[in-house]
């Protein structure tokens, strides 16, 4: 049970206390920060009005109109098919080829997966030795591919990007 001659009881008094003290402290500060701006209080200057669609706002569309003087505007873009007036790039090299072991590593690898797994969802039931023929290609392709890696890096400072 509060005391009734404890002023901080429930009612409270003490936190109205803080709070004006809070309030007197904060009012301080803000009369002793600084010299107050000066305000010029007349009107505002009146924005030009521009005879523009929307005001302006948005910018003026007449601007993207054709003009007949202007040799920039409203003509077809030059045919770039000319080999005198234009740039011709050398042909492209040729694609790498894939050596046939190499082709056959990565096709156990991203191949066997692929059929077991479409076989799960299709639910085809495949023979066991299928199936065992598969997860050895796999593994073989993995452990093949890793074998056949370069053991050391073609330039001691190189970082592996090439351009």
């Amino acid at each position: 049970m509060p005391d009734p001659r404890d002023p901080r009881d429930e009612r409270g008094d003490h936190d109205h206390h803080d709070q004006s003290a809070d309030e007197r402290a904060w009012q301080a500060i803000v009369d002793n920060y600084g010299e107050r701006a000066e305000i010029d209080e007349s009107p505002a200057a009146e924005p030009p009005v521009s005879d523009a669609p929307f005001g302006g706002r948005f910018g003026d569309p007449r601007a993207f109109l054709e003009d007949a003087d202007d040799p920039y505007v409203g003509h077809e873009p030059a045919d770039l098919d000319d080999a005198e007036d234009g740039y011709v790039p050398p042909p492209p090299p040729p694609l790498p080829t894939v050596a046939p072991d190499r082709g056959l590593a990565w096709a156990g690898v991203f191949g066997s997966p692929t059929i077991l797994l479409v076989s799960l969802i299709l639910g085809i039931d495949l023979p066991s030795w299928l199936g065992y023929l598969l997860i050895g290609g796999f593994v073989g392709g993995f452990v093949y591919l890793v074998l056949k890696m370069p053991r050391e890096p073609r330039d001691p400072w190189d970082d592996g990007a090439q351009v």
